[in-house]
């Protein structure tokens, strides 16, 4: 399902799947109730999208949003729904934020999880796998979602991670370092499946 407009919010009424100590789902909660001052450990996922060329989208999150606005970050994220197939979730939120379309859609640390707390306490907690997928095209995001976007060289941004982790969101700069000195994960996910 795709935006009815410029600034629409999507599903806001979404709810997200609670996970216990162990990472096994024990229940749901609105998805805009759960992210607070004690969020509780709950199912997400990150991806990283690529052109043609290689190169990385990056998005700077909406001013709006509620955690991390007008932060630049990786391209996309969100929660999968109660019984969605996380890759499933994956296209349908690419779609429903940036309206692109992807293929090559591979999981590159499906064992992330991280937790952030923003300067104004607001905590994020999450198991959150992190996909990697060429995009078809370009974004045409949704202003609600993200305010800016750019196509950047791989190593520039892992790079730009490293050297300034107050200017990323902090589980882009988590998961820089969760990819490590891999020269290109989408090459790398192709590679393992090839």
């Amino acid at each position: 399902m795709s935006p009815q407009g410029p600034g629409t919010a999507v599903d806001v009424d979404d709810e997200v799947v609670l996970l216990d100590p162990d990472r096994r789902p024990c229940g749901t909660a609105p998805r805009l109730a759960v992210h607070g001052l004690d969020t509780p450990l709950h199912l997400a996922f990150s991806s990283y999208l690529f052109d043609a060329a290689g190169r990385l989208l990056v998005t700077r999150r909406a001013l709006g949003k509620r955690t991390w606005p007008g932060v630049w970050t990786n391209s996309c994220c969100g929660h999968p729904r109660p019984g969605e197939d996380i890759a499933l979730a994956v296209e349908r939120r690419v779609d429903q934020e940036l309206r692109l379309a992807l293929t090559d859609l591979h999981c590159a640390l499906p064992d992330f999880a991280y937790r952030a707390t923003a300067a104004d306490g607001l905590v994020e907690n999450e198991v959150c796998p992190v996909y990697v997928a060429r995009a078809v095209g370009d974004p045409d995001p949704d202003p609600a979602e993200v305010v800016e976007w750019r196509w950047v060289d791989w190593e520039s941004y892992r790079q730009a991670a490293l050297a300034a982790p107050w200017a990323l969101s902090p589980w882009s700069v988590d998961q820089m370092t969760a990819f490590g000195q891999a020269a290109h994960p989408l090459t790398a996910a192709l590679r393992a499946v090839g």
